[in-house]
């Protein structure tokens, strides 16, 4: 029998799953109960090495794979509102990674790997909105950096996340997980709790299991913060690590796209294709995570902040015997500066923003600068349905230029204080790492008041540019609090070793109910 060249084995593999949906690139996938288990496989704890060993042996395919979370997301997402489109190319993307398995072409671990990507990263064959009506025409002419990675990569892109609009850099009081092109991101856990922001539907679809894994972003507290609230991992990648370019921004100095799974494995494996072509660095994140270090003699600081609550106290109090019994010493911490850096970070954003936000505009159609963007959602009620405000947006544009002496002197001290209250803290009780809540409980999702979300943990590490890394810790009642823990620059590798090994004591995951409602007082 004549062999059949990679082309026509692609178009083969592709078409017969096409042929049963009847309409090219958007599978008509039935809404049934939307089963977690394929093929023996249980998509809510398999890793991305035991799917690429099924692969390899030929007991599961990409397109089987893909096909189970599209009719996943058919049935589950009409729940929790995560995902705002699937790709119309999403099987022909996993029929060609079948092809490769079949040829040992396999292009690394994340071939027919599906991902979600939150949608204010650029995609050139599908919108890319940051959630505002005002991008919600034609596609960008490219896409990101780092979709570009993850094409080579053999990933399967699956589709979009809603997201915070405008990545809740709009309003003086947003309610996390809303935009105008796709309402209301639901915590799957409680549905009318909040599942923070501004990665909402990242977060949300992997802990509905939706993907394997998903991006997300973070100016501050973007990615651990939905990712503790949904019971997932997320991963704040240092500053640098992960290209900035085609992503829609807040401030080129805090910025970063990051990855976000359900498990700390799967997460190490997206970022070392997300941070480039350093094979050694690739390599070093992928085994940190799959070979874990041993938790004994490990030193971790504990920042307590107990105006989380009381119900996240003690589950951090809980979650240090847990990590003492596994040999960790853990000792508690109070990072220094932080009063100084919450009054000079939220103005040297809205300069920021204004820059960044024109340049990033003006690449697209629409509004082509932020003033034509304020005045675009004063004309535009569907902007308007869930709150009115868009008081940073008006703050922003009468900022004081990123030129000007007086920002630039504030971010300069904003750098330098981030960055000593990780370091001399690391330094003066000789830890690994420091750790701390990562969230509260969820509060109620509610349009009228706005969010209820004043998070500290994240703004050391953000600010700083240094990696941090949300893992799940527990439950309070029915919903999940992660443990965020920070480390110095460019120790992601080591940050994301130890959390492998936090994730593997305290065990905490477990997948949600989906429950309507719960008391207000047992969340407390």
């Amino acid at each position: 029998m004549k062999k059949r060249s990679i082309a026509a084995l692609t178009a083969a593999l592709a078409a017969a799953p096409l042929l049963a949906t009847g309409v090219p690139g958007q599978p008509a996938v039935a809404a049934d109960s939307g089963p977690t288990l394929l093929r023996g496989v249980d998509l809510d704890t398999v890793t991305i090495p035991e799917l690429q060993e099924r692969m390899k042996r030929g007991a599961l395919t990409s397109s089987e794979l893909t096909l189970s979370y599209l009719r996943r997301i058919r049935a589950v997402d009409p729940k929790i509102h995560a995902v705002l489109r699937t790709s119309p190319t999403a099987l022909r993307q996993a029929a060609a990674s079948d092809v490769r398995h079949r040829l040992g072409n396999v292009r690394g671990p994340l071939d027919g790997i599906p991902v979600l990507l939150k949608d204010n990263v650029n995609t050139r064959d599908m919108p890319t909105t940051a959630g505002s009506t005002a991008l919600a025409g034609s596609p960008p002419d490219t896409d990101a950096d780092l979709v570009g990675k993850l094409r080579a990569a053999g990933a399967v892109i699956l589709g979009k996340t809603n997201l915070s609009e405008w990545a809740n850099f709009r309003a003086a009081k947003p309610t996390s997980g809303w935009s105008a092109v796709g309402g209301q991101t639901n915590n799957p856990y409680v549905l009318d709790r909040n599942p923070c922001g501004s990665s909402s539907g990242s977060a949300a679809a992997l802990a509905a299991s939706l993907a394997q894994v998903a991006i997300g972003t973070e100016t501050d507290g973007s990615i651990v913060c939905p990712a503790g609230m949904n019971g997932v991992v997320g991963h704040k990648p240092s500053l640098g690590l992960v290209s900035r370019s085609g992503v829609v921004p807040i401030s080129a100095e805090q910025d970063t796209a990051g990855p976000m799974a359900r498990n700390v494995v799967d997460t190490a494996i997206t970022l070392s294709v997300l941070s480039g072509d350093d094979a050694a660095r690739a390599l070093g994140l992928t085994d940190a995570a799959t070979r874990p270090a041993s938790l004994r003699g490990k030193r971790i600081g504990l920042w307590r902040l107990p105006s989380l609550g009381t119900g996240t106290d003690a589950l951090m109090t809980r979650t240090a015997a847990r990590l003492r019994a596994a040999g960790a010493e853990v000792v508690e911490v109070t990072p220094p500066y932080q009063d100084r850096l919450a009054e000079l970070e939220f103005p040297a954003l809205l300069s920021e923003f204004h820059r960044d936000i024109d340049a990033y505009l003006a690449t697209r159609n629409g509004p082509r600068d932020l003033a034509q963007l304020v005045e675009f959602n004063r004309t535009h009620p569907a902007e308007r349905t869930c709150f009115a405000g868009q008081e940073l947006f008006e703050q922003a544009l009468v900022a004081p230029p990123t030129t000007d002496p007086g920002h630039r002197a504030a971010r300069a001290e904003l750098k330098d204080l981030s960055r000593r209250s990780i370091d001399e803290t690391i330094a003066a009780h000789d830890l690994d790492a420091i750790a701390s809540p990562a969230n509260p409980p969820a509060w109620t999702t509610d349009c009228a008041r706005g969010d209820n979300d004043v998070i500290p943990s994240s703004t050391p590490a953000a600010v700083a540019g240094y990696p941090s890394l949300s893992v799940p810790a527990g439950f309070v009642g029915e919903l999940p609090v992660g443990l965020l823990l920070m480390a110095g620059d460019r120790q992601d590798a080591e940050l994301l070793s130890l959390g492998a090994a936090v994730e593997q004591r305290l065990d905490a995951w477990r997948a949600p109910r989906y429950l309507p409602s719960v008391p207000s007082d047992a969340t407390r």
